[in-house]
């Protein structure tokens, strides 16, 4: 489990301009969309708000209404890590869940895969815009908590799942070009990864986690079976977390070092 890493005016002229008008939102009904909980609290006494994962439409927030009450169907079904078939409908920025149905397939989590996923959670709702599609994310989401339950290397499915989910949230281009020679990185030469352009030649002065191009090649190509690889891909994924979540700290995270302090 010490493989989840944290991470660490207007212009005076304009002020009289009259706003635009406001677009009227159009009803929206979803039907047959597969989703995931990421989250979910309380809503006045009997309802829920979920934070939904989906496919097509990536994060929604929905209120489940009646969803507390003992004898709703909702109750057992709207469980994190359950792949679930869900539709709903309106045109808030919270919409209202007209149906979810367990879909089934998948292990369980258990014991520290647990926390992994809950991990993947988190950073999922850390980096997600609302109502913006990815399905490459969505399918490696679901691979992802599949390799968990099924005893895989937690190291290297989060290695994994980092890094597409900053390629795909747009915070992470291709890690095997050098932004200045415009080349492939070179296996043996050292690289810093600057998080707002790309790879670059390390400098002696360089502060930030120093990697081989290999290291960069084998994170690209998903290759984690070289020892190095893993010791420095997993310094450098802690600090392009650490930088884009500004140095807020993963409520997950604070939960391993609570543990291990115990």
């Amino acid at each position: 489990m010490d493989d989840i890493e944290v991470i660490p005016q207007l212009a005076p002229g304009l002020l009289s301009v009259a706003p635009p008008k406001r677009t009227q939102r159009k009803d929206v009904r979803v039907t047959h969309q597969p989703g995931f909980v990421l989250h979910s609290y309380p809503y006045k006494e009997t309802s829920l708000i979920i934070d939904l994962f989906s496919r097509d439409f990536g994060r929604v927030s929905l209120v489940a209404k009646g969803a507390k009450r003992p004898h709703s169907k909702l109750r057992s079904v709207l469980q994190t890590f359950q792949p679930l078939t869900v539709a709903w409908s309106g045109k808030s920025e919270v919409r209202t869940l007209i149906g979810a149905e367990w879909v089934g397939g998948m292990l369980p989590l258990e014991k520290s895969a647990l926390l992994c996923g809950f991990y993947l959670n988190e950073l999922l709702t850390k980096f997600l815009l609302r109502n913006e599609a990815c399905q490459v994310l969505f399918d490696h989401y679901v691979s992802t908590l599949n390799q968990l339950a099924h005893g895989e290397s937690a190291m290297i499915a989060l290695r994994k799942f980092e890094l597409v989910l900053l390629q795909q949230a747009g915070l992470l281009g291709d890690v095997t070009t050098c932004i200045l020679s415009r080349a492939r990185v070179q296996n043996d030469r050292l690289y810093v990864l600057d998080p707002g352009s790309g790879a670059r030649p390390a400098f002696e002065s360089d502060t930030v986690p120093k990697v081989y191009g290999k290291t960069l090649t084998d994170m690209e190509n998903g290759s984690y079976s070289d020892p190095v690889t893993q010791a420095q891909s997993k310094q450098l994924m802690r600090y392009l977390l650490h930088h884009h979540l500004h140095g807020q700290v993963l409520k997950t995270r604070q939960i391993l070092i609570d543990l291990q302090k115990l």
